[in-house]
């Protein structure tokens, strides 16, 4: 019989799919449909790789309680590899997040405090500093951190790059990654990189996000940050797990082009995935007289649509934002 000791075991060795009709460049681009995992997202990889280390080190102790920010995915993985090992899970959230993502932690038996989005990471308010101050208020409890936890990249390292090297039989040209906690794109870049130094790293920012600018000129200028939809990348901080000497290009979408590509991805393609997928492939249309036919492009589709279906999948929602 082939079967799984439990659901955490399913996690990576995720399917690389040929995009057709949404691929605007004469490359052959391939996607890595992370929504193969169990928990449906790439953090799934990275959860299950912080909380093993955490025990190690032993700053997360039996019966503990796990604590992190999260725009809903990583809440997600860390919850999934929580129920298997006996923690509780309190995550705390930025307002603007789909209400699915809210939902579907709270279905797995975390507890979600929301935060106000338009407010700076050092307010008091933030989903930052919350996520600090009730780890130093609830006894046994570990604050995850995933944007400055070195094991949110190494995971990446040894599992997402090696499974890429692997199905392209070495021949990937390029690396497309949304960037958020920077974990995916620096810690995939740095192993194929040392594979291939020629490898093209390319990391797909949003309006209203610092990381393009301080990657051009190393300059962090608040006056790049206000608002943005946009779900699961970019930042109004440095985290420590973006790695800019591995990123060889940034480039910025719109909120607007992310969130149509992501509907025409489900609709032109038959893969329903959320906002960072939509983004990242309209960042590869932008930079198609980048890439020539000899070309091999892997983007990362981050995680599933169906945490969307409120927002980017409901035309009511779009015509709100003037998207459509």
């Amino acid at each position: 019989m082939k079967y799984y000791n439990n659901i955490i075991e399913t996690i990576g060795n995720t399917p690389l799919v040929k995009l057709n009709r949404v691929n605007h460049s004469d490359a052959l681009v391939l996607a890595k449909v992370e929504t193969f995992n169990p928990g449906n997202s790439i953090k799934d990889r990275m959860a299950l790789k912080m909380i093993e280390d955490a025990e190690k080190e032993g700053i997360l102790k039996p019966g503990g309680t796990i604590i992190e920010g999260t725009s809903g995915n990583t809440g997600m993985g860390l919850a999934l590899v929580a129920i298997q090992k006996g923690y509780k899970c309190i995550f705390v959230l930025a307002d603007k997040q789909s209400k699915e993502k809210m939902d579907i932690l709270r279905a797995v038996g975390a507890q979600v405090e929301v935060c106000p989005t338009n407010v700076a990471a050092e307010d008091p308010r933030s989903y930052y500093s919350v996520s600090k101050r009730l780890s130093n208020e609830i006894p046994n409890s570990w604050y995850v951190n995933q944007y400055d936890n070195p094991s949110n990249s190494v995971a990446h390292y040894e599992s997402t790059g090696p499974e890429i090297w692997e199905q392209t039989d070495g021949k990937i040209t390029h690396l497309v990654v949304g960037v958020g906690t920077g974990g995916t794109i620096s810690g995939t870049g740095k192993y194929l990189k040392e594979q291939n130094p020629d490898i093209k790293i390319w990391g797909i920012d949003t309006y209203g996000s610092v990381f393009k600018k301080y990657h051009d000129t190393g300059e962090f200028d608040e006056s790049e940050i206000y608002p943005y939809i946009t779900e699961g990348i970019g930042e109004d901080i440095l985290p420590e797990n973006v790695n800019f000497d591995i990123i060889d290009h940034f480039e910025k979408v719109t909120d607007k082009d992310g969130a149509i590509m992501a509907r025409r991805l489900s609709r032109d393609e038959g893969i329903m995935v959320g906002y960072s997928a939509g983004s990242a492939v309209a960042g590869i249309n932008q930079l198609k007289n980048r890439l020539t036919k000899d070309d091999i492009v892997v983007v990362i589709f981050h995680d599933h649509g169906t945490r969307y279906v409120g927002k980017l999948f409901n035309d009511a929602w779009m015509q709100e934002m003037n998207f459509m």
